[in-house]
């Protein structure tokens, strides 16, 4: 585990504004045949840039993450190992905190997920209902690549469920 006491503020404040603008948590969902549960569920940082070397002493500071480059001109930043984030990405920006109101709400959330995961809530499926009911309020509701209705049903979760129909239907609404 990183000492953060030894980041210098002015470096550790500068990231936490960088990724406050720049950055996003999320919660993925990826079809998966090669696994016991129909997704693999992954938490997980990220920050593009064009500018890699600013991304560079990002993760060179976090001590975790990987950079890839995309094909439209743009570098990606990632962490998406659970224990990297609960040893390095929680602890930088718990010491670092964000100064906007919405990154300060997904980061929060992010925690949550992260704690249930490191109870093993993604390996459940109740717990998946937890992590869909957190991650809809995460980055306003954001774009998303499967609806929470099919990865429920991929769970044998279905609207025919009285319990999960009330959940999504009153995260939905609410």
């Amino acid at each position: 585990m990183l000492v953060f006491d030894q980041v210098p503020e002015s470096i550790g404040y500068y990231f936490a504004g960088f990724v406050d603008g720049e950055g996003s948590f999320n919660l993925s969902f990826r079809k998966r045949t090669d696994y016991k549960l129909p997704w693999k569920v992954s938490l997980c940082l990220n920050v593009s840039q064009k500018d890699r070397s600013i991304l560079a002493l990002l993760k060179q500071h976090l001590d975790c993450g990987t950079i890839r480059y995309k094909c439209d001109g743009v570098w990606f930043f990632e962490v998406n190992k659970l224990q990297a984030i609960h040893d390095n990405v929680i602890p930088f920006f718990q010491r670092f905190p964000f100064l906007s109101a919405k990154k300060q709400r997904d980061f929060a959330l992010f925690m949550q997920m992260a704690a249930l995961m490191a109870e093993g809530a993604h390996l459940r499926r109740e717990g998946i209902v937890d992590l869909l009911t957190l991650r809809r309020d995460m980055n306003d509701g954001g774009k998303r690549k499967y609806d929470d209705r099919e990865i429920l049903a991929a769970f044998g979760l279905t609207e025919s469920s009285e319990t999960i129909r009330q959940t999504l239907d009153a995260t939905i609404q609410g």
